[in-house]
């Protein structure tokens, strides 16, 4: 039996959430489909991060973050959004992945792993974590590289090359270094990306400075093998011993989801969907953009706390349209 909607909303990280509120709060008929856990990109960050942003600018529903320090722990994220999922009753499918959307007529047929559905509209908040920067290079499906990372611990007394240069590869080199890794960085541009977090820069510098983390920068990983990684550096081609990859190279934005959905994306390097600024409704009618995902390529640009606006942006429009 197909299940009839006013609204389905694809993603149940913050900003599917903070839709589904709205949404809720509006009395639409509405269901969040989630294909992992809730939050499932916070779920999968590293488990000792600490968010740049503060616990007020992480608040979304109207619903105070309480956080044992300015800048809350990825356990305290967790807690928060399941607080507000709760308090809210939403209505929200886990483990449930669209894997098919098309429009007919005046509704979105949308189906899942699980079950079907009719939508008048359809909102996409799927995020960019779900999909890693691939390197392409020979070796990289080896299980010993890794495109996503937990905690320390596995690595202890390994050799263990980062390749990045933003936050999550310094944060990753100093975490494993400092819990008795043997650690060297590959990094593609001249320097370190100077926005890195303010506490973590000047650390990162130090340790590459003294020697205690190799770093081999305008540098690309040539090839990955079972014991070894091969390095194509300003002096030539050089090979480490190696016992893991640790790859932080970034995320992309699910382009195959929004592709299927008919939805235009920018021509230049950005790949930004193509929507209206002042509603988030896409190109395709009825259909929506929420989140990091409207930044495209541009994954640095947007985060929960730029983004918290989407929800009431997006049902007031779509109400707009029902008077």
């Amino acid at each position: 039996m197909i299940q009839r909607l006013d609204l389905v909303i694809i993603g149940g990280g913050p900003a599917g959430i903070n839709v589904g509120v709205e949404a809720k709060k509006a009395g639409l008929d509405y269901l969040i489909l989630e294909k992992g856990v809730l939050v499932n990109s916070i779920f999968h960050f590293p488990s000792n991060m600490i968010f740049f942003s503060t616990s007020k600018k992480l608040e979304i529903a109207d619903i105070p973050f309480i956080s044992h320090s300015d800048k809350p722990t990825r356990r305290e994220a967790l807690e928060y959004y399941r607080r507000i999922t709760e308090s809210h009753d939403l209505n929200i499918h886990y483990y449930e992945e669209v894997d098919h959307v098309r429009k007919s007529d005046d509704c979105f047929c949308i189906h899942s792993n699980k079950a079907e559905y009719k939508a008048r509209y359809v909102v996409v908040a799927t995020g960019f974590y779900d999909k890693p920067r691939m390197l392409n290079i020979p070796g990289e499906d080896l299980p010993k590289v890794k495109h996503y990372y937990d905690e320390a611990h596995p690595y202890v007394g390994q050799k263990v090359l980062v390749i990045g240069a933003a936050n999550s590869a310094c944060d990753v080199a100093l975490e494993t270094w400092q819990k008795g890794a043997h650690v060297t960085m590959a990094i593609r541009e001249s320097e370190l990306y100077q926005k890195v977090k303010y506490w973590i820069l000047p650390n990162i510098e130090n340790r590459i400075k003294e020697g205690s983390i190799p770093a081999f920068f305008n540098t690309n990983v040539k090839e990955i093998r079972p014991e070894e990684v091969v390095l194509d550096t300003p002096d030539g081609e050089i090979t480490l011993e190696n016992d893991f990859v640790l790859a932080m190279t970034g995320y992309l934005p699910d382009y195959e989801l929004l592709e299927k959905l008919g939805v235009p994306l920018g021509e230049d390097e950005d790949r930004m969907p193509v929507y209206d600024a002042e509603t988030l409704e896409s190109s395709v009618q009825n259909l929506y953009v929420a989140g990091v995902i409207v930044a495209g390529m541009q994954t640095s640009k947007l985060f929960i706390e730029n983004t918290r606006h989407h929800g009431s942006m997006i049902i007031n429009h779509i109400l707009s349209k029902e008077q």
